[in-house]
């Protein structure tokens, strides 16, 4: 009997060993499906040296990426978030969110038939990585179109909204073409894409820091086929052209959302059309984020925080006026302040704020529904654009009454906001009691950081922004691969900040002129656009042709 209870209790002990080990697996397998394809939440590096997995916070420098070279398509990539990065010694580097995902790197290790070794990165640095890798070379584009027969002929594809432009969706050719056409607009940081047919065939321009740029010139044969593919993307009536039609494109490049607003007119030579890029990753929103001086910044501040009254923005468009106001808003924005907008269009939806946008095709315009805005008991009001006087009117009755306003004028320096207000009919002593401010402002091209060197301005420009007694070096950019040869990259904004004081009200009641009352702001201490601009050339920002170029049309008035 001994013998038998012994033999009873060795085998019950195998089993139970048994039993546990295939809990163990079975736990390890359902743990790992649970985990796969997501990333680590917590710190990544603390996690990355208790496994003792090495950790890249940057992957932009390893050679695959570099070079644009992925054994793995995008899809494949974005399901199981993992990149690629290098060949060391016969072995793939994976850079991988989450490395416990080890079904998905049996995958890569059948589709390369190569040893893999794991590292950890971080979703930043991730979705960096793909970006440059599955964005297209520089001139794709251009090479594309130049393989494409001038007799072949595309078909357009059923609408997919919000598809991915770094993930190819169609090999029609013109579907393609306008999708890394678009993709390549995104990637230079473009903020208009300009399709002007001509009679020689479709001209494809980039706004780039405020500049246009030749970039593309497809065959007249494929030009109607890029107009409609955009009418159908845009939701706009392919079989009308002979009106104006304004549309809104949704697409995807990797996570990033963009937003296309499309504007058709009828030409000469067919349709012409313009996208307006709506990056919200571009956008920086934050007074002190804006490019404002310190002491113009604490001026600013203090206007936006009075609880009446007008503040106005001014200057040509694609100056940065909205998102100045933006800035402003999200700057006094809370939950005790009921903020209301109305635009043409809403450009960027703001958290906390009703905005409006204006419909002419139902009646809706700028001064109808300020009307209603009212009703709704605002504390602060934004309108897109003062156009006409009714709008003005009823703007100036908002700040009389305890509202305070925010909007923006076409004007070409802030003492010209008032002469323009007066122009359409407002009387002066109307904006004397409720203007508090005007803030003037310009758009001038950084030098690109990349190919910046010294040279000497012409004596004339020097003359001309009041540095000729300056002795200190200035800078340009010499044009390199970063700028695509423009000698810029990126943008700063310069302003002029205008109170509407005493001595400013006193001149607006005996004259509306915009020269006198510019002279009255300057005596009290009004730092002009182009005296801003000499600031930044000091500072190597930017150079004297660019804020002559912004500022000319200033000293011709």
């Amino acid at each position: 009997m001994g013998l038998v209870a012994l033999a009873k209790k060795i085998i019950m002990t195998m089993l139970t060993g048994l039993l546990e080990k295939l809990s163990g697996l079975f736990k390890q397998k359902v743990s790992t499906s649970l985990v796969k394809a997501r990333p680590y939440v917590g710190n990544v590096e603390e996690k990355a040296k208790e496994l003792e997995i090495v950790f890249y916070p940057d992957l932009l420098d390893f050679f695959y990426i570099k070079n644009k070279i992925s054994p793995l398509s995008y899809s494949f990539v974005r399901k199981n978030q993992l990149v690629i990065v290098e060949e060391q010694m016969g072995k793939l580097l994976i850079a991988m969110l989450n490395p416990f995902d080890l079904e998905a790197l049996e995958q890569v290790r059948l589709i390369t038939q190569k040893d893999l070794q794991v590292v950890f990165t971080t979703q930043v640095a991730f979705e960096k990585a793909i970006e440059k890798l599955f964005h297209q070379k520089e001139n794709e584009a251009s090479e594309y179109i130049a393989s494409l027969q001038q007799n072949q002929e595309g078909c357009l594809e059923d609408l997919q909204e919000g598809y991915d432009l770094l993930e190819s969706v169609s090999e029609v050719p013109v579907i393609h073409l306008l999708n890394v056409i678009l993709a390549e607009a995104v990637q230079q940081g473009s903020s208009d894409i300009h399709f002007e047919p001509t009679e020689q065939g479709l001209e494809v321009r980039f706004r780039v820091d405020g500049v246009l740029h030749m970039r593309h010139t497809p065959p007249l044969e494929l030009q109607t086929q890029i107009i409609t593919r955009i009418k159908v993307l845009a939701r706009l009536d392919i079989a009308e052209y002979r009106l104006p039609q304004d549309g809104r494109i949704k697409l995807h490049m990797g996570q990033r959302q963009i937003d296309f607003r499309v504007s058709t007119v009828p030409v000469a030579f067919g349709e012409r059309i313009v996208l307006r890029i709506l990056d919200k990753n571009n956008i920086s929103l934050g007074l002190d984020k804006i490019g404002m001086d310190s002491l113009l910044l604490s001026a600013f501040n203090k206007l936006i925080r009075l609880s009446e009254g007008i503040v106005l923005v001014t200057g040509p468009t694609g100056s940065g006026k909205t998102t100045t106001l933006y800035s402003a808003l999200s700057e006094i924005n809370s939950s005790e302040m009921n903020i209301m907008t109305i635009e043409d269009p809403v450009e960027y939806k703001l958290p906390g704020m009703a905005q409006i946008g204006v419909n002419p095709k139902i009646h809706l315009n700028f001064a109808k529904g300020l009307r209603h805005i009212l009703r709704q008991d605002p504390d602060v009001i934004m309108i897109g654009e003062i156009r006409d006087k009714e709008t003005a009117e009823i703007a100036i009755q908002s700040a009389l009454t305890g509202h305070l306003v925010f909007s923006t004028l076409h004007t070409n320096d802030a003492p010209s906001a008032l002469t323009r207000l007066v122009d359409m009919g407002i009387e002066p002593y109307l904006l004397s009691s409720s203007v508090l401010g005007v803030l003037a402002q310009r758009l001038v091209r950084r030098i690109c950081p990349h190919c910046i060197v010294l040279y000497q301005p012409s004596d004339q420009e020097l003359k001309e922004i009041g540095l000729e007694d300056v002795k200190r070096g200035f800078y340009r950019g010499a044009g390199c691969e970063a700028c695509y040869g423009s000698g810029f990259k990126g943008r700063h904004a310069i302003y002029e900040l205008m109170y509407v004081d005493h001595l400013v009200k006193q001149q607006l009641l005996l004259s509306a002129d915009a020269t006198t009352l510019q002279k009255v702001a300057l005596a009290q201490g009004m730092s002009s656009l182009r005296q801003q601009g000499a600031v930044l050339i000091q500072k190597g920002i930017t150079t004297t042709s660019e804020v002559l170029r912004v500022t000319k049309v200033l000293e011709l008035c």
